[in-house]
């Protein structure tokens, strides 16, 4: 928690509690004013040493008083003084239980003195509630050390997606992201393989493992092997065909055609295999039938941008330049990352004289694919690395 972030919560204070000093006798309605009066102007000046002694003598007459209440917590908590923070926070929300950043608060102190339930309890009922950027972050990774130790990654993952919401290129959270799901993907095939070792499933996934780290034979082996088992299982026909369609052995490309049409048959609204299947036929130079295809993917699914940039290709070998410029125009507007998209419109827009546009185009062309180029060896370098410190790998020059 940074002082920044515990200045603004205190700063909000004041427009929850207008009720306050004198809720007790007369003979000591003075006296609390005065003290209030005192930690007031000690808080605009920002001096806590001072205003905490004041907000102390207040709660002391008045116990009730949920301006003291709120304000004193707040300070001791910022001063390091947990244990003293916490009653004074519980004190304030038995009075008033919907102040959320003081029970978010609350929380992040019952961390610190390792009252887990009941900092977990607070920090739940609180994160839904808190729009402040900096505190929702700083709440946000409490509930998500909490869920990681007691092993309740969805729910950190939930956390993480509320956050990024809000900060897409946070590269802290999108670390905490790819550590989280990878941990649910290593937890689930682990679970999978205890319980149902030779499913259909479990081959499916050891296929898409394989196929991930290129060892593409095995990979296909492991695909047919859960066919056998289950030839109605979701997604297999597609993948399988999807792996052949870009073998760069021949006789594997032949057979991805029947995948993808066993694909269709058993869902006809398979976009992944419609789209493929516009391919294929490109490839055959049966322009008319890959426009069918490819009409049929972008109607089935209106935010894939690869699909309406094949669309596009197609429709601009057919001569339909009109309708494939506002295909590509469409790609980029899903995703602005697709840099295929970004290389013909720059031919579209030459075409029509619109200079300035085309080079804008280019240059957003040479931004992503570069960009897609340094991925590209980054993820080949870790699988290199991943193989020689597999047993047996080039790991030192031993045989």
């Amino acid at each position: 928690m940074s002082p920044r972030s515990v200045l603004l919560i205190l700063s909000a204070l004041s427009a929850v509690t207008a009720h306050a000093f004198c809720q007790t006798t007369s003979g000591s309605a003075d006296h609390i004013e005065q003290h209030a009066r005192l930690a007031q102007q000690y808080l605009r000046e920002q001096r806590p040493d001072l205003a905490i002694p004041e907000l102390e003598k207040v709660t002391g007459l008045d116990p009730q008083n949920l301006d003291a209440r709120t304000n004193l917590g707040v300070l001791l908590f910022f001063r390091g003084d947990y244990k003293g923070a916490v009653p004074q926070l519980r004190a304030a929300l038995d009075i008033k239980p919907d102040l959320w950043k003081q029970r978010a608060l609350l929380g992040l102190a019952e961390a610190q003195l390792q009252e887990k339930d009941a900092s977990r309890a607070d920090l739940e009922a609180a994160f839904p509630y808190l729009t402040e950027p900096k505190f929702q972050l700083d709440v946000g990774n409490a509930l998500i050390a909490t869920y990681t130790a007691s092993g309740d990654l969805d729910k950190a993952a939930t956390v993480i997606a509320v956050l990024l919401a809000t900060r897409p290129t946070d590269p802290t959270l999108l670390y905490l992201s790819y550590r989280l799901y990878s941990d649910l993907a290593g937890r689930s095939i682990l679970t999978l393989a205890l319980s149902a070792p030779e499913s259909a499933e479990m081959h499916q996934v050891m296929a898409r493992e394989l196929a991930r780290h290129g060892d593409n034979a095995a990979a296909i082996a492991n695909y047919r092997a859960a066919i056998a088992i289950n030839p109605r299982l979701p997604g297999l026909y597609t993948e399988l065909g999807d792996l052949l369609f870009h073998s760069s052995d021949e006789q594997l490309q032949s057979q991805a055609k029947a995948e993808f049409e066993a694909a269709m048959a058993l869902n006809a609204r398979d976009e992944r295999a419609e789209l493929s299947m516009g391919m294929i036929a490109a490839k055959a130079g049966d322009l008319q039938n890959a426009l069918a295809h490819d009409a049929k993917a972008v109607e089935l699914d209106p935010v894939d941008s690869d699909a309406y940039t094949e669309y596009a290709r197609i429709l601009t070998e057919t001569n339909q330049k009109s309708k494939a410029q506002a295909m590509l125009e469409r790609a980029i507007q899903i995703d602005p990352s697709n840099y295929a998209a970004h290389y013909r419109l720059v031919t579209q827009y030459r075409q029509q004289g619109r200079v300035d546009e085309a080079q804008q185009q280019m240059d957003q062309y040479v931004k992503y694919k570069e960009m897609k180029d340094k991925l590209q060896k980054i993820f080949q370098d870790m699988r290199v690395a991943s193989e020689q410190n597999q047993p047996g790998g080039d790991n030192g020059g031993m045989q």
